[in-house]
């Protein structure tokens, strides 16, 4: 359904931006580091399939924008431009992200699993980060947009999925490397602010 080019460029900026720090990947690595692997990748597996949610919303909410008015996809997709240059520019100004949190309190699998599922599914910010991402890398000559969405938004679960269970899994690695490192969080901003303003600005000169 996705072309090779189509599939692999999503997949670079997917990968990139999950691995910049943010509330998400460190609250697994303090799970991982303070609780054990299990707890962390079961809590980062919950907060990678919450983002099955903002696909379906995406897909409805951009194709029905797009069956109702062109104008009104233009505002969408100019406003999601400058969402994605705003938290760009948030980036590049982050100094790398909070410290991994180690909570040493006592909550079941099924219950992090849960925590990770609606922390991530009701976050709004993600919302209109899926409804800025997923519709630039669609290929409307090829058909089917909403089918191209949902394989996109697929793609980006999956490959949080893994990342976040490497993540939980190698917590206590991961954890001292950044001791010992206290600039690679920063760096890891740059790069993934880079792509937001890069991709913010694609969205709002795009037809």
């Amino acid at each position: 359904m996705l072309a090779p080019e189509q599939f692999f460029g999503f997949l670079l900026a997917a990968l990139l931006l999950t691995a910049s720090p943010g509330p998400d990947n460190l609250m697994v690595l303090g799970l991982g580091m303070s609780k054990g692997r299990k707890q962390g990748m079961v809590f980062g597996l919950g907060c990678a399939l919450g983002c099955l949610s903002h696909t379906f919303l995406a897909v409805i909410g951009v194709s029905a924008v797009i069956a109702a008015s062109p104008t009104a996809f233009t505002l969408l997709r100019i406003g999601g431009g400058l969402y994605l240059v705003y938290l760009g520019i948030g980036a590049l100004r982050s100094q790398g992200g909070q410290a991994a949190s180690k909570d040493t309190g006592t909550q079941s699998l099924r219950s992090l699993f849960m925590k990770g599922l609606l922390a991530n599914a009701i976050n709004p910010k993600v919302v209109l980060f899926f409804l800025s991402l997923l519709p630039q890398f669609v290929i409307a000559a090829n058909g089917n947009v909403p089918g191209q969405m949902l394989a996109l938004g697929l793609t980006f679960t999956l490959q949080a999925a893994v990342l976040f269970g490497l993540l939980g899994y190698f917590a206590g690695a991961v954890g001292a490397w950044l001791e010992r490192k206290p600039g690679a969080g920063k760096w890891l901003d740059r790069l993934a602010g880079t792509v937001f303003v890069a991709l913010g600005v694609k969205l709002i000169v795009s037809r």
